[in-house]
């Protein structure tokens, strides 16, 4: 046995921040896998000002289809970020929330914005370079 959190001998793993973590039990690919998705950001963003009905995210964000906007919401809900109240109407509304978890994760969406739109011309300037350069 290798003594680096119970893990065995030859078995892969990963070292973040001095932790050890096997490659089917890493948190940081488990949460990223999950919430690194195109849409799954921008709905935590768009919940960020409070609770919304399904047709007004759906407004907010146009380029999304009616069928991703729902599978992200239930992967969302899923994970716990978001929550669903289904109100009793004719027919019934329905609306999305942020939960606690999913307050606390936009905390450090906030600081990625910040982060993207500082240095967004930068990243683009770069990745025209790089394509000149392949040519």
């Amino acid at each position: 046995m290798n003594r680096m959190a119970g893990k065995t001998e030859g078995e892969q793993v990963i070292v973040i921040n001095g932790m050890v973590f096997s490659r089917a039990n890493c948190p940081v690919r488990d949460v990223i896998d999950n919430i690194g998705g195109k849409w799954n950001t921008l709905m935590i963003l768009a919940l960020a000002d409070g609770p919304m009905r399904f047709s007004a995210l759906r407004r907010l964000i146009p380029d999304i289809s009616q069928r991703m906007l729902t599978q992200t919401l239930r992967d969302l809900q899923r994970d716990g970020y978001l929550g669903r109240k289904v109100f009793p109407t004719q027919p019934p509304s329905v609306e999305y929330s942020l939960t606690p978890l999913g307050q606390s994760f936009l905390v450090l969406i906030g600081g990625l914005v910040e982060w993207s739109s500082a240095n967004h011309d930068r990243i683009r300037a770069a990745r025209a370079d790089y394509d000149a350069a392949a040519l």
